[in-house]
């Protein structure tokens, strides 16, 4: 067996149509923190204190939106949270924003695991985990 060369994700790129909502997005509903800010590229990176999210605007008028049943990239992010309550606070905040929600929280499986999934500002599709331990 080959020991893996890499330890973990460093950051995540996502290029975003609406920079400015993205960020708030992570920033005012999620509680995350904006790291730097380059307004010359422009790009914003943002973090939970675990990962680190590079934010990327959109340099063509009107962006292609992802499709994520044809687009070969990110089918989702995915995020996880330590407990039950946590998911569903998340929920309750995406609902309070008027953030566009794919499906409440739900059963993985036969659970215990709940996922819910969201779609951030920019339409990249955002899931919030909780394993069930």
């Amino acid at each position: 067996m080959t020991t893996p060369i890499t330890h973990g994700i460093h950051h995540v790129g996502l290029t975003v149509s609406k920079l400015d909502e993205s960020v708030e997005f992570f920033v005012s509903v999620l509680g995350w923190k904006e790291v730097r800010r380059d307004n010359d590229y422009p790009v914003v990176f943002v973090s939970d204190g675990s990962i680190l999210l590079t934010l990327w605007a959109a340099q063509q008028e009107p962006p292609v939106p992802f499709n994520r049943k044809s687009g070969i990239g990110l089918h989702h992010l995915a995020f996880q949270v330590e407990t039950a309550a946590a998911l569903n606070d998340i929920h309750e905040r995406l609902k309070q924003n008027g953030t566009p929600i794919e499906f409440p929280p739900q059963l993985v499986g036969p659970g215990p695991a709940q996922h819910t999934i969201c779609y951030e500002p920019s339409g990249i599709r955002v899931e919030f985990f909780w394993p069930g331990n």
